[in-house]
């Protein structure tokens, strides 16, 4: 359960709302807080930077800063909308958890709330000559952080939608969820076999339709440990279930086992990259796919994606399934491992088919090909080296 939550958390602390919300109280508490200041300030200063000299700052920062989150919205919005025409629609959903954006806007609206509520608890008569002061002390740095952020967008916004940035920002997230898979392919489980299942096993339902997205492997083994049982996931993180399938299987357990077994894999609409390492494989491919439709024709962005995806595969592949000989961490819990094949499958495979027009373009696949097959991962070597016969024979043609 607290796996998931901490899931669920972590989600939301990657929406634009979230930051936009926390920093926005953080500052209407630091203006509640100012008539708490001690009275040993001095006279003098409380009477120069008071309250008639701060409340024309404070107006015109609260006209001045809706315009300009109304604006940085507008602009956020066309240029997301731009990379994912580019791209792929499903990169819109990466780029709103771009944290420069999300921590620029919330500069902008904290500092639109912050000053409307300071004009508004000036006119109430709330705050002391000494928490007057405080304010003003307090907007010296709100004006401060804002300036800054003013610079950081500026800067950002040279390369905010552009194809540079949208390939940057996928390779980025599929490096991380490689990464997370290099030592334990089976994410801390055992990994499971093909033909491990049991005529008499337990299937455990899938409680709705869409892509499995999230194992809470604590929770299941703790679940198979208490029930004496073995718990093995038929449908890795990325693949699509139907509600009532079995998404996982146990060796023994009743109706209240599977329920709540079933309520440990998280089931949504869309794939994540939480567990997931090929979905940046795929989402690059789809990239390079768009690249070479007939209405783009840009030979080049497929050149750069596999370049990406050559560098990917060969500085974070996971570790093959032998290789995981170290004790589990969840021995009640087995998991279908991410193998070599199934991610070059996810990365080559479509941009041969839409891309076996184009010389150039089949000529770096099979240079990128023949480069993962001298990788030091066996399984990595021979299904480079059995794709690059694939590409050369025109199978992916």
């Amino acid at each position: 359960m607290i796996e998931k939550l901490l899931l669920h958390l972590g989600r939301i602390a990657r929406q634009l709302w979230f930051r936009v919300v926390l920093i926005s109280m953080m500052s209407v508490l630091a203006l509640l807080l100012a008539p708490l200041a001690k009275p040993w300030l001095p006279d003098n200063l409380s009477e120069d930077f008071g309250r008639d000299a701060v409340l024309p700052v404070l107006t015109i920062l609260a006209s001045g800063m809706l315009a300009v989150t109304t604006f940085s919205l507008n602009v956020m919005v066309s240029a997301y909308r731009t990379a994912a025409s580019m791209a792929t629609p499903r990169v819109y959903r990466l780029l709103l958890e771009d944290t420069v954006t999300h921590r620029v806007l919330a500069t902008f609206v904290s500092g639109f709330i912050y000053s409307l509520s300071a004009v508004i608890l000036f006119r109430a008569g709330y705050f002391t000559p000494e928490g007057a002061l405080v304010v003003f002390g307090q907007t010296v740095i709100v004006v401060v952080l804002i300036v800054g952020a003013i610079l950081r967008w500026i800067d950002h916004l040279s390369s905010l939608g552009s194809m540079d940035h949208t390939l940057r920002l996928i390779e980025s997230r599929t490096r991380a969820s490689l990464e997370a898979r290099m030592d334990e392919p089976c994410l801390g489980g055992l990994c499971a076999r093909e033909d491990a299942k049991p005529a008499d096993a337990v299937d455990i339902p899938a409680a709705k339709s869409g892509f499995v997205r999230f194992a809470a492997l604590t929770q299941l083994n703790e679940l198979a440990e208490e029930a004496g049982t073995q718990i093995t996931l038929a449908r890795a993180p990325g693949e699509y279930i139907l509600r009532g399938q079995p998404v996982a299987w146990a060796t023994a357990g009743d109706s209240e086992f599977c329920k709540a077994a079933s309520a440990a894999i998280d089931i949504g609409d869309v794939r994540s990259f939480d567990q997931d390492p090929s979905f940046g494989l795929t989402l690059l491919a789809e990239t390079a796919q768009r690249a070479l439709s007939p209405g783009v024709n840009d030979p080049g962005t497929a050149v750069e994606v596999m370049g990406r995806l050559e560098r990917l595969l060969w500085e974070n592949m996971p570790a093959d399934e032998t290789s995981g000989t170290r004790e589990a961490t969840y021995p009640n819990v087995s998991i279908p491992p991410v193998t070599a094949k199934h991610l070059l499958h996810c990365a080559f495979p479509p941009i041969a088919r839409c891309g076996s027009d184009s010389p150039s373009v089949m000529r770096w696949m099979e240079k990128s090909l023949d480069a993962l097959s001298g990788h030091p991962n066996p399984d990595m070597a021979e299904a480079a080296k059995e794709m690059c016969r694939e590409v050369k024979d025109g199978r992916w043609g």
